[in-house]
């Protein structure tokens, strides 16, 4: 398999509401995370920081034009590998010894990091055998309820255990942007595989069916609009209902 240039790594558009996509095109879309960066008045958000196999502060100007909040929505590999560059870095109490210990194990790496999940591999050195998340003590915990203050836009913070302990997503009132995570998105969910996972991850659902959301910008895969949001948990919900 041929291997990219740093600058070919990153992919990055515009989806309004001052909210930039950028993603790494070059890995299977299983797998490939949705990095989400919102602007602000006085400071900017990104939502994820994907793999880390190429630095985004480097090759992504953007996020590095005005002092930004990283927030990893859960700590698997794919979600936290280029955390350790910024300096404000916010996670749920649930998951913070992990971004601030992070394994190959802890992340999932050591399971899902092989060369299978790229369909170009990563400038040189990286190895995918080889590959682990580096440490990103956080700098501020963030709990169910919080407000995240970008100056002229707030964030509240929901907790959505289930896909992992510490999960979370992030609601805008006043878009009706909700930045959902891994917990739910338009494609295939990964459920935790404990019977306390799946009852969080039941509860977790049924409460993001009632927010009044506009667009969802999930952790993979497509965003997508309210009437969406609602018919794929309700499918979900109505499948567990049936179990």
């Amino acid at each position: 398999m041929h291997r990219m240039a740093a600058k070919d790594w990153y992919r990055i558009r515009r989806v309004g509401d001052d909210v930039t996509h950028i993603d790494e095109p070059h890995i299977e879309a299983f797998y490939r995370c949705n990095i989400w960066h919102l602007r602000g008045r006085e400071r900017d958000l990104l939502v994820d920081s994907g793999m880390g196999v190429v630095s985004l502060r480097e090759h992504v100007p953007l996020v590095t034009e005005r002092p930004c909040l990283a927030v990893a929505s859960h700590t698997h590999f794919d979600h936290i590998g280029c955390h350790h560059e910024f300096t404000e870095r916010l996670v749920h109490p649930a998951e913070a010894g992990l971004l601030s210990h992070p394994t190959r194990a802890n992340t999932f790496a050591d399971k899902y990091a092989t060369d299978a999940i790229f369909t170009a591999l990563p400038p040189a050195p990286y190895v995918s055998s080889e590959y682990s998340v580096k440490s990103a003590p956080a700098t501020r915990l963030v709990e169910d309820g919080d407000m995240i203050d970008l100056g002229d836009r707030h964030l509240a913070v929901i907790h959505t255990p289930g896909h992992s302990p510490g999960g979370i997503a992030l609601w805008e009132t006043a878009t009706g942007i909700l930045f959902s995570g891994d917990t739910v998105y338009d494609g295939p969910l990964i459920e935790g595989t404990s019977p306390a996972a799946a009852r969080d991850y039941y509860d977790s659902m049924k409460r993001l069916l009632d927010y009044p959301v506009r667009v969802v910008h999930g952790g993979h895969f497509p965003s997508y609009d309210g009437a969406r949001h609602r018919t794929i948990i309700r499918a979900w919900l109505d499948e567990k209902d049936a179990a």
